[in-house]
């Protein structure tokens, strides 16, 4: 872990209410944050959330091979995660039986579409995901956005606990290099799929403000549980999540 990170930005409650000022900003941020003069640095701050000192920096697959790369992160409790998501029209996934297993195979054969299609088992802290959240793209659920997220034990000072996650972009059904199965391939270019969150969740106005920990990765390229490659710039985005009740 870093003994550095980086504010971006801390969105006033008018600007929320403003979607596509919101949306504005958050790309703003995005490229702010890529740039070499942040708005606010600190050289030894005091963690932002207890269970982000020893963050996984990859979940596993039940086998334990390396998994998805995690790179996301939010700060709040279960409502607030999902009314963000929710918010910006992401489906909550279903569980993994043999219906939603044989439907998503019938409905990519059939290009029909599945907005709440299930999503593998990964594994985070010895156990698997506590939510999944997907965005479909096209007529079924061969492409989609999607993300998983799970809980950390720890809380901070308010109470509230951390989301980590994993984002990746489904691009194609394909047979698994190294399982053999049927499974999704990612794209490489997981840095994409987390600011598509960022700028979703800031759009949803219930984002408080964004931190990016810089060097999270120590590696910045590797391989998923089926053997897509992917790529990173090795950052950690985490929001604030604040619901306005």
């Amino acid at each position: 872990m870093p003994a550095h990170r980086t504010f971006v930005a801390s969105l006033p409650a008018f600007v929320q209410t403003i979607p596509w000022l919101a949306a504005l900003l958050a790309a703003v941020v995005l490229i702010g944050s890529s740039a070499t003069l942040p708005l606010c640095q600190s050289a030894e701050p005091e963690p932002l959330h207890p269970a982000l000192v020893k963050a996984p920096q990859r979940t596993l697959t039940k086998e334990g091979r390396s998994g998805d790369a995690v790179n996301v992160a939010f700060i709040g409790t279960d409502e607030e995660l999902h009314r963000t998501l929710l918010t910006s029209r992401w489906y909550a996934a279903d569980p993994i039986t043999l219906a939603t297993s044989v439907r998503i195979v019938a409905d990519v054969v059939l290009q029909k579409p599945y907005p709440h299609a299930p999503v593998s088992d990964l594994y985070l802290w010895g156990r698997k995901q506590d939510m999944a959240f997907e965005q479909p793209v096209g007529k079924s659920p061969k492409q989609r956005h999607h993300v998983r997220f799970w809980r950390s034990a720890e809380v901070d000072k308010q109470g509230e606990p951390l989301w980590l996650g994993a984002a990746t972009f489904d691009e194609r059904v394909e047979i698994s290099h190294t399982t053999g199965g049927i499974t999704h391939r990612i794209n490489a270019d997981i840095d994409s799929e987390r600011n598509k969150i960022v700028i979703d969740a800031t759009k949803s106005g219930v984002l408080d403000g964004i931190y990016w920990i810089d060097e999270f990765h120590s590696q910045r390229e590797g391989r998923n549980g089926g053997g897509d490659p992917y790529y990173t710039d090795g950052r950690l985005a985490i929001g604030i999540l604040s619901l306005q009740r």
